[in-house]
């Protein structure tokens, strides 16, 4: 699926939504919990399950990506399927700390 900047998706095994923040261009294999991630508006297929070892869990408000790409998307909807793109789990992104007010 092609996925754009801003985009909202949900997972069809869990409650997980998500924000596109930063897209990649062409064809994404995006999933939660081993399954396609699809439109937010769509119905996710019946009786679907998380895959094995893809139950890691989304933290709401949290932002993930995966290293050596520019995709970055936001969790707006937590649950427990883990999201990854073409088989690779994504990653918390990192927090920068905020400089000091000395």
């Amino acid at each position: 699926m092609e996925i754009r900047t801003g985009s909202r998706l949900r997972s069809q095994i869990d409650d997980t939504e998500i924000i596109v923040i930063r897209a990649l261009p062409g064809d994404v294999a995006l999933t939660c919990g081993g399954h396609p991630m699809i439109k937010q508006v769509a119905q996710p297929a019946p009786g679907l399950t998380a895959k094995d070892n893809a139950s890691d869990g989304t933290h709401l408000g949290k932002r993930y990506t995966l290293a050596g790409t520019d995709l970055e998307v936001l969790v707006t909807k937590p649950g427990h399927g883990t999201l990854a793109l073409g088989g690779q789990a994504l990653t918390l992104k990192d927090v920068r700390p905020l400089p000091s007010s000395d």
